[in-house]
Order: C-alpha cells, then sequence, then structure tokens
C-alpha cells in the first residue's frame, strides 16, 4: 500500500460532494419533507440575512421570523445540502468533550453555562418537531456510547461519573446488558443517555425551514452568495441574481465556506465522514438490532456509528470519504464492520452510501466569531451538528432581537486560529484510510 497514493486520494473529500449525495443518500431519498423557494431575484431588505441553509442558518431563521423579525435566507444549493443533511441523525445532549474537560477550556463559569445549555439541546429539537409537525421518523429513546474495548469502557465510566454528577439521566450498562440493547455482543459496555434520540437529519433541516417560512421569512436556494460587504451599518449581500441589505448577518456554512468575498473563512478542520445503509432488512432481523431505536457510537480513535431508520435498513457510518481510491477501503471496511456487529444482516447490499464535511476545531467547542457591526459566525460543531446548531440559531436570533451577546451559549470572539489545518485534515484522513484498511 503506498501512503502517499491515500493522502492524495484524501485531500479534499468536498470534490465529489454533489454527486456522492444526490445519487446516494438515505436522507436525499427518503426525506418527507420538502421546501419549495425560488433564488434571489433583484434587490431586497430585510432585517436579518442568514447564508447557509443549514441547522444553524434554518433555526436562526425561524426564531428570528417568530419574534417579527424580516428575514432573508441564502443557500447556494439546496436545503440541507451541506453537513446537517448528510449527518448520522443522532440528537445527543452535550459536546464530545465532558462537562469538565469543557470547564477546563473555558473556566468553570463559562463551561457550566454551556454544558447546561446544550444538556437542553434535545428538548428543544424534538419540541420544534412537535411544534411544527415535522415528519422526520422522530424517536427519543436515547443513545448508546459503546465501549469497542476495556480502555473505552474506562472512559465511558468517567463520562458517566461527570454526567451523573450534572444529573444526567444517564446509565452504565453491562457487556451483557449492551448486546440486549444493540443486538450485538462486540462491546464491553455503553453509556445510555436518556435525553437524546434519533431523526432523518435532512427531513428535519428542511422542516425547519418549512416553519420558517410559514413564521415568514423568504428562503432562497441555488443563492450562492458572491461578495458580503458593511458600511458600518447594514449589510450588503450579493448574489449572481440579486441584492440583499440587512442590518444583521449571520454566516451559518460551517465547514461549507465556499470563498465568498468580503469575510474570511472561519478556521476549522474540515474532516469528512461517510455513511453506508443496508436494504430494509425483514421482520425477523430487524427486531433483534437495536430494538428500542437507539442510535449508537463506540469508543475508537476512529470512530464508527450504527443506527437503524424506520424502514428497518441498517446504517454504518465511520470517518472517511468515499471518493478515489480511499473511498474502495471505506467500502469494504463497512462490509465487515456490519457482518461482525450484526452477522444475521452481514450480506445484506448496501443501498446507499453517501459522505459528507465535519468542522473540527481543536479543543472540540463550537464558536461564535464577531465578522462585522451585528454579523456574527457561527461553526464548529465537531460532528454534533443537531442540538447546538439549533440552540445556537435560536440564540443568534435571541442577540439580534434584544438579548444581546448574553444569550449566546459561548463568548463571542473577534478572531479564531486553528494551525496546521491542511497537515491536520490529511493525518485524520489517512489515520481513517489506514485503520478501514486492516481493521473491521
Amino acid at each position: 500500500m503506498n501512503c502517499s497514493s491515500i493522502v492524495e486520494a484524501n485531500k479534499d473529500c468536498g470534490q465529489f460532494m454533489g454527486k456522492a449525495m444526490e445519487e446516494g443518500s438515505l436522507w436525499s431519498a427518503t426525506a418527507q419533507e420538502h421546501v419549495e423557494t425560488s433564488p434571489l431575484a433583484g434587490d431586497e431588505t430585510a432585517d436579518l440575512v442568514v447564508i447557509g441553509g443549514g441547522y444553524t442558518g434554518c433555526s436562526a431563521a425561524l426564531h428570528a421570523a417568530l419574534k417579527g423579525m424580516s428575514v432573508r435566507l441564502l443557500e447556494a444549493e439546496t436545503i440541507g445540502h451541506g453537513g446537517s443533511g448528510r449527518n448520522v441523525g443522532l440528537v445527543n445532549a452535550g459536546l464530545w468533550t465532558p462537562p469538565e474537560g469543557i470547564a477546563e477550556i473555558l473556566g468553570e463559569e463559562a463551561g457550566a453555562r454551556l454544558s447546561t445549555v446544550l444538556a437542553s439541546a434535545p428538548d428543544l429539537v424534538f419540541s420544534l418537531i412537535d411544534r411544527h409537525a415535522i415528519e422526520c421518523e422522530s424517536i427519543r429513546s436515547g443513545t448508546l456510547h459503546c465501549a469497542h474495548s476495556p480502555a473505552g469502557l474506562n472512559d465511558l465510566r468517567e463520562r458517566y461519573r461527570q454526567l451523573s454528577a450534572q444529573g444526567a439521566p444517564v446509565k452504565l450498562l453491562s457487556a451483557q446488558e449492551t448486546a440486549q440493547r444493540t443486538g450485538s455482543d462486540q462491546f464491553h459496555g455503553a453509556l445510555h443517555d436518556a435525553r437524546a434520540g434519533t431523526i432523518q437529519p435532512l427531513a428535519y433541516c428542511r422542516g425547519l425551514a418549512r416553519a420558517a417560512q410559514t413564521a415568514g421569512a423568504h428562503l432562497h436556494e441555488q443563492s450562492r452568495v458572491a461578495s458580503v460587504s458593511s458600511d458600518g451599518n447594514s449589510w450588503r449581500v450579493e448574489t449572481k441574481q440579486g441584492v440583499v441589505t440587512a442590518k444583521h448577518l449571520l454566516l451559518a456554512t460551517n465547514a461549507y465556506f465556499d470563498g465568498l468575498k468580503g469575510i474570511a473563512p472561519p478556521q476549522s478542520i474540515p474532516l469528512c465522514f461517510f455513511q453506508m445503509a443496508t436494504a430494509p432488512l425483514g421482520h425477523n432481523v430487524r427486531h433483534k438490532i437495536l430494538q428500542g431505536g437507539e442510535g449508537g457510537w463506540d469508543t475508537a480513535a476512529v470512530m464508527s456509528s450504527f443506527r437503524k431508520d424506520r424502514a428497518g435498513r441498517v446504517i454504518i457510518g465511520a470517518m472517511g470519504s468515499l471518493d478515489a481510491f480511499g473511498g474502495v477501503l471505506h467500502r469494504g471496511w463497512a462490509r465487515r464492520k456490519l457482518r461482525a456487529l450484526f452477522p444475521e444482516a452481514g450480506d445484506q447490499p448496501f443501498e446507499h452510501a453517501w459522505f459528507g464535511k465535519i468542522a473540527m476545531t481543536g479543543d472540540h467547542l463550537p464558536k461564535i466569531l464577531r465578522i462585522g457591526p451585528n454579523g456574527y459566525a457561527v461553526f464548529g460543531y465537531s460532528g454534533r451538528g443537531i442540538g447546538p446548531g439549533t440552540v445556537f440559531g435560536r440564540a443568534v436570533a435571541e442577540a439580534f432581537t434584544g438579548a444581546g451577546e448574553d444569550a449566546f451559549p459561548v463568548e463571542a470572539r473577534d478572531a479564531h486560529t486553528e494551525r496546521f489545518t491542511g497537515l491536520k485534515r490529511r493525518f485524520y484522513a489517512l489515520g481513517a484510510t489506514l485503520a478501514h484498511a486492516i481493521g473491521r
């Protein structure tokens, strides 16, 4: 195996992203929510202009419109085209970093605030689903963080200690209890979080967009922003077809910033995550796998995820892209992983395969950047986009409607620097490819 070839094959996971999304995504094929928009045309004014139609942008548009703001949302492709529509669909509470780690990074007071706000993120997500009748296969049965090794189980014990000290409804499961819940004997235990659940992630994003439209927001797909400028009092956002002038601006492109003029790209480490979904399983097989409807992921350094959808498909995911040379190795790993986890389903054909980008930050914490007068960029969920994206979008709307920066879950900053992003991206991609070449 030529390592330089692997690095080259994983240089840019976005190169074939659009094709993979449109032709292979299970979420695109099965989403029951739809939103009708038209491209921006002509000159428009608004209180708030949002760039990006993912969870953060659609949540901000919805909550701002509900508070009486006039809103224009501009999406370069279609609603949920980026990471929001390629998500695993686990609605988790909190972040990858446990509460004490967050406090160590931010300080006790700021860390406790962020942990507390995001602990209730699933409450917000599922309440919006109920309030706006979003059809997104929502199941609130919790999630399972599964120990792939004895060391992984020790990590879960520590997470359990920290979370239970906060009063979180978590339970540490034995290997036998984990096998009963997952249908797999491959784990040493698991941490069950009853606050969490699963959704069809693209349908949820589209449902937020539909709710925003109903509240009065104007959404424009196929409206790629070319340039952004500010005169100190208002923002001017230009596309090929039109212009929006607004007092407030939210940049919510996350890992999908696409080189628009006038704003420097928020710095993060772009990582790829792929998923593959089987054909629907027969009832005699599907009922043995994740009987309670939980979604799961493991403690491995190259993390993998697993869940079912409403039709009984098993969905396996992991770090990596599916294009070029590395894609062959990732696909082979997915087959081996499926057979190891769920032997009864191991030979089921994969009918869908897709991948997307995650904006990772060095400390795994989300960021809010000031980008000018009444302008912010929100990014860096590090793979936890559903709950935090919804919460941060609402917080931006609250900030723009009187609460100011006190509404933010984290302190806004004027700059954020990530060092060696290109090197780190290649390192992680190479590590995932090598792990999948030799492991399961």
